[in-house]
């Protein structure tokens, strides 16, 4: 005798058990408000207890959504974006959403083709930290009213920017800050290593490094920046050839933690000190930057925040079906200091900056 299949609990099971609608269990399940705290674990506890199982299909043939975002990125190999994804993943996971991440770099072409297979599996929205001006399909995408967020970096299109959703950090500030810190210490000849030009995140970083060294009397010097499009081993070059210099730098704000590593590399093996000959200070606050024996001074660029808030807009804006009321975010970066500055050396104090 053939043994019949166990039937599957569906949401109307839930909702009788738990003596509630099978509205309010989809939105708890969803998680979605209207539901109160008692409630939802209460619905909570019963799925678990009767094996539900939500169906995926049925739920994106009804909403004609895939609950999918795409997530462009240009380095996973980078400290800096598996911190980002991990909270653009946990926080669209919450939100009901999976995320596809694609590894594109700035490679356009890698984009497109990209783009192309995320909006044929239907996905519901992208969020690009890759995105540049020029790059050919983002005026497509605005004239089709596709769900995206620009995140990290931003864009400027003209009579478009109303139309463009960003989540940033303010990176003048954050230079600034990394710069007029190295001064305060007593530094006036300071190397930059600096990003990729045709990003945002370089150019404003760029600038506020050196308004920061106008502020402080120093005339910015082009000899003292290398452009070393993120790398490490670009920014070990660099540095070494800052060190070659008669005049040497005393100091060096890197753009990225990623670089600051590379220069602290060089620095290193041409038989010098951090901070006692060299100090450093770089930006983002990755893992890394804490661990003891690099204890690197930084700009927190408030990571988790981002991309919880990319998320969120993203989100919004597909379920809303509208634009929304806020399109530009941006957070405050706050100066980590740590050793590699030398702060400890010269007695410095300050009440305004984190310190670890």
């Amino acid at each position: 005798m053939q043994e019949s299949k166990p039937t599957k609990t569906t949401i109307k099971d839930i909702a009788q058990a738990a003596g509630v609608t099978p509205t309010t269990v989809s939105l708890a399940l969803n998680n979605r408000p209207g539901v109160s705290k008692k409630t939802r674990e209460k619905i909570f506890r019963l799925a678990e207890t009767l094996n539900y199982e939500p169906n995926f299909t049925a739920r994106s043939l009804r909403s004609k959504r895939s609950y999918t975002l795409g997530l462009f990125m240009k380095n996973i190999a980078d400290p800096f974006y598996p911190q980002l994804a991990k909270s653009i993943s946990e926080t669209a996971n919450d939100c009901g959403y999976n995320v596809i991440l694609c590894n594109v770099g700035d490679d356009v072409d890698l984009k497109v083709k990209h783009l192309k297979i995320l909006r044929g599996k239907g996905v519901d929205g992208i969020i690009f930290t890759t995105m540049l001006d020029d790059d050919p399909y983002v005026i497509q995408l605005i004239e089709e009213s596709f769900p995206f967020v620009t995140a990290v970096r931003h864009i400027h299109i003209n009579g478009m920017n109303d139309q463009i959703v960003s989540v940033t950090v303010d990176n003048f500030s954050g230079a600034y800050q990394a710069i007029q810190h190295l001064y305060r210490l007593g530094h006036d000849r300071i190397g930059i290593i600096a990003g990729d030009e045709r990003t945002s995140t370089m150019v404003d970083r760029t600038a506020g490094a050196g308004q920061a060294l106008l502020d402080c009397g120093i005339e910015p010097d082009g000899k003292m920046i290398a452009k070393c499009n993120y790398s490490r081993k670009l920014a070990m070059a660099a540095t070494r050839d800052f060190l070659a210099m008669k005049y040497r730098p005393s100091a060096f704000f890197a753009e990225d933690d990623t670089m600051a590593i590379g220069v602290r590399e060089a620095v290193l093996k041409a038989g010098l000190r951090i901070p006692e000959d060299i100090a450093l200070v770089g930006f983002d606050d990755i893992d890394v930057a804490g661990i003891t024996g690099i204890e690197l001074t930084t700009i927190n660029q408030q990571i988790i925040e981002i991309g919880r808030l990319s998320v969120n807009l993203l989100v919004d804006r597909i379920e809303k079906k509208s634009a929304p009321l806020v399109s530009k975010i941006v957070l405050q970066p706050e100066l980590v200091i740590r050793k590699s500055c030398g702060f400890h050396l010269k007695g410095y104090r300050t009440d305004r900056v984190r310190v670890k």
